[in-house]
């Protein structure tokens, strides 16, 4: 079973910082495409940004300027440092390994952003 390790989620007042973390195997962390979804309550979970091996990356429009992804090769993670935070990126933030059809999912953390 593989297991995605996430942490660094937590309670930020709009405007402000936050950054994920997500520890991968490195057998999995290597090959396949790192990414950072979220899902809201009573909405569908959403793509936020990705990362492939060679670093190249891609986001959602909504956190395009304000969100960085990137990956440490040596540590075998994946970041996500959030910047400028809005009540709408509130959601529970799920890491994704995926290759082709396979997919693995770390257990969640939850993002609330409120004042």
């Amino acid at each position: 079973q593989v297991v995605l390790v996430e942490s660094g989620g937590g309670l930020v007042q709009p405007g402000g910082s936050l950054r994920l973390s997500c520890a991968a195997p490195r057998n999995i962390f290597s090959i396949y495409v790192m990414g950072w979804y979220r899902q809201a309550p009573g909405k569908q979970r959403e793509l936020v940004a990705s990362i492939i091996s060679g670093g190249s990356t891609n986001y959602q429009d909504s956190v395009k300027g304000r969100f960085t992804i990137s990956r440490d090769n040596n540590k075998n993670t994946v970041y996500l440092q959030m910047n400028s935070l809005k009540p709408e990126d509130t959601a529970v933030y799920y890491c994704n390994a995926n290759l082709i059809r396979l997919n693995y999912w770390g257990q969640g953390t939850q993002v609330t952003v409120s004042s």
